[in-house]
């Protein structure tokens, strides 16, 4: 008889929560498998289903029971268990009737700590149908489900109302009330296409039959393949391509059990509308993949994904078409309305809105990013008049109708209300720049004026922000902090802007002189704040900590400078002589700290003794001569690569020459002679501070 089998868990509930489900199926997944593997019963693999009406996961090879296990039970010391005549006391006779056998039935054991009375016995392994019932509820229990609520009458809590449980161990039902339900084997099909139950014979024939005879798709992944394919056929059929957004995806998937795509169409008057905001109400409101010619232009179709496969799909296709035609209505209203008034006309409008409380209205920001922006704008060569009029226009679609109605179009509407306009191209593209990057790996601004926006812009609100003493704590950053660090640090690194970091901030926060917000105070606490979005930039990017600090030690002002110093560091940590530099670098480091004074600096060729010394000092001269001005045009991967050729005189110089002479002008010569070599090498980073092997 077979000592494994599969597991079959199913919990059938009312509609999820489609963008949850996902986490809570991998959730189930994970803590089911955790919790049969403590339990003894393990499962050799677990496949997660996940579908609007049920979480499932099919358990393979789990363990009819637990393994039995053995059990020692240690009682008194021998002294005290037996009395002078050999004949047992109290104690021992009190442990053996606890333990349920006889006083000579006990063994002994013996340790170099002393002796002791002992039960020892094996206890037999329960079933897993024990044990399973249990490990299901803790598992539903530690699902991440903010709010859970209660149905009928029973107490139970769950996400959503369940209405079915199944609970199959091998062919076998394991008995169980979950979540207020009987355990059973009989699951149920598509809400319309199979309400009936559906009989499981075992584990393994659940998806199977869910497939052939309930018409639902009970795997995610092939689920979201199924409708990938369906859109992609369907969106070839109208000569285009369909924009499938990842996470609209998902959604769509976990929002349907028999997915079945149907193509709309609008009429192409609205294609009059910028295409951004009928992407955005078909995507956002009503879920469907818009099509795209091949130059990325909206054709006037659609592609919706229905839970059913209907006998009369043109019904179905018509009422989406009824669905979406008052929302187009509404973003052609307001972008006629918008354009009868120049973007500008909205700035005075900005005075009753309030960007902080302590920080004033969207007037102010404006004016303060205005003057931050000009500042940058010399810094870069950027040109001044489009600069300013951009930082003027910069918040003014907020007050559109367009923007109101479509939070996610600010910048985007601003840029078609500054096009209409007439304003130049720098200005109107930096309308919607001015928000790059919006959130990670997205993409950044290409033009100077939108560069120069996107910085002013964060860094006003960055130094604003801490000033006020409302810093991100833990997991709360209401204002997004992080994300505008991580996006000014992008920006001035991938765009390669050579720009000092704490001179940045201190700019931006002498906007705030005229105002009672203490910015100064702000200045050093927003720098090391950015700097640890840097080390989380390039701990993400696979670059090692101990070569972000290694660089850090030397306090680069200058992001880009930072940057080209990290990628030389780490691929001089990749050459064979690295190491051993690293490892020398520390000596050094450590034989300095404890000179007492001042470091000597100067040094005497003619006081050398040994040849090690001298041979070092020539070929750090030849070798500071080659570093020093590619140091100083930012080459610090050629430069490090070149000071590679000290490992040999270095090492030689550690076996053969002692440091701390008797000789006082000796060891203040040989100690100038490191100090030398320590700085040249922290003309670039603090080498002592790599870790021996950990490079990738």
């Amino acid at each position: 008889m077979s000592t494994k089998t599969d597991l079959l868990i199913e919990i059938g509930t009312e509609e999820l929560p489609p963008k949850a489900l996902k986490g809570l199926r991998d959730a189930f997944a994970e803590s089911v498998a955790g919790g049969l593997a403590e339990a003894g019963v393990g499962p050799g693999k677990v496949h997660a289903y996940a579908a609007p009406r049920r979480l499932a996961l099919l358990c393979r090879d789990v363990p009819l029971r637990q393994p039995d296990q053995a059990q020692e039970r240690r009682g008194p010391a021998l002294n005290a268990a037996f009395d002078d005549d050999g004949n047992p006391t109290r104690a021992a006779q009190g442990f053996a009737a606890s333990c349920g056998v006889a006083v000579e039935d006990l063994e002994r054991l013996e340790t170099d700590k002393g002796a002791w009375l002992v039960h020892r016995h094996v206890e037999p392994g329960k079933a897993a149908s024990e044990l399973i019932p249990g490990v299901v509820e803790a598992g539903l229990a530690a699902l991440p489900i903010p709010k859970r609520m209660r149905w009928g009458e029973s107490d139970a809590e769950f996400v959503r109302p369940v209405h079915w449980v199944v609970l199959l161990l091998g062919d076998e039902v394991v008995p169980a009330r979950i979540l207020g339900v009987e355990s059973g084997r009989e699951t149920r099909g598509h809400r319309f296409h199979h309400p009936a139950t559906l009989y499981i014979a075992e584990p393994a024939a659940y998806a199977p039959l869910l497939e052939t005879e309930g018409r639902v798709m009970p795997d995610f992944e092939a689920r979201r393949e199924a409708i990938v394919g369906q859109v992609e056929e369907a969106a070839n059929r109208l000569g285009g391509r369909a924009l499938m957004e990842p996470e609209l995806l998902d959604e769509v998937a976990a929002l349907v059990e028999w997915p079945c795509a149907i193509a709309g169409h609008f009429e192409t008057r609205f294609l009059e509308v910028p295409q951004e905001a009928l992407i955005s109400t078909m995507q956002d409101n009503q879920k469907y993949f818009p099509v795209v010619d091949e130059a990325g232009r909206l054709m006037p179709h659609f592609i919706t994904v229905s839970n059913i496969e209907s006998r009369e799909p043109e019904r179905v296709r018509e009422g989406n078409e009824r669905v979406i035609r008052p929302r187009f209505s509404d973003a052609e209203f307001f972008w006629n309305q918008d354009r009868r008034q120049p973007l500008e006309s909205h700035l005075d409008a900005l005075r009753q809105v309030v960007f902080q409380r302590r920080l004033g209205s969207l007037y102010d920001k404006t004016e303060r990013v205005a003057r931050l922006s000009t500042h940058v704008a010399d810094l870069l060569g950027v040109d001044h008049g489009e600069t300013h009029r951009a930082a003027m226009l910069s918040k003014c679609d907020l007050q559109t109708h367009m923007v109101f109605e479509f939070t996610e179009l600010q910048g985007t509407m601003g840029r078609y209300y500054a096009q209409h306009a007439g304003e130049p191209e720098g200005v109107a593209r930096a309308m919607e720049e001015q928000y790059l990057p919006r959130h990670a790996g997205d993409s950044l601004p290409e033009t100077g004026v939108g560069q120069v926006l996107a910085l002013a812009d964060r860094l006003d609100t960055l130094v604003g922000i801490f000033a006020i003493g409302q810093k991100p704590t833990g997991a709360k950053d209401p204002y997004g902090l992080r994300r505008a660090a991580l996006g000014v640090l992008r920006i001035i690194v991938e765009r390669e802007l050579d720009l000092d970091l704490r001179a940045l901030i201190h700019a931006a926060a002498q906007g705030y002189q005229a105002t009672d917000v203490k910015a100064a105070a702000a200045e050093e606490p927003v720098f090391d704040y950015m700097m640890e979005r840097l080390r989380a930039y390039y701990l993400d990017r696979g670059i090692g900590a101990d070569v972000f600090e290694a660089v850090l030690a030397c306090r680069p002002m200058r992001p880009l400078d930072f940057d080209r110093r990290v990628r030389g560091v780490e691929h001089f940590r990749a050459l064979p002589e690295a190491e051993s530099l690293a490892a020398a670098h520390k000596r050094i480091h450590n034989i300095l700290r404890k000179v007492e004074g001042t470091l000597p600096e100067r040094i005497d060729a003619a006081r050398f003794t040994e040849e090690a010394e001298r041979t070092l000092h020539e070929r750090l001269e030849e070798l500071r001569a080659t570093a020093r001005p590619l140091f100083a045009e930012g080459r610090y991967t050629e430069g490090l690569a070149a000071l590679a050729a000290l490992r040999e005189p270095v090492d030689r110089f550690f076996d053969t020459v002692m440091v701390m002479a008797d000789d006082a002008a000796v060891r203040d010569n040989r100690l100038a002679l490191l100090n030398n070599l320590s700085g040249l090498f922290l003309e670039v980073a603090d080498m002592s501070r790599l870790q021996p092997g950990s490079e990738g």
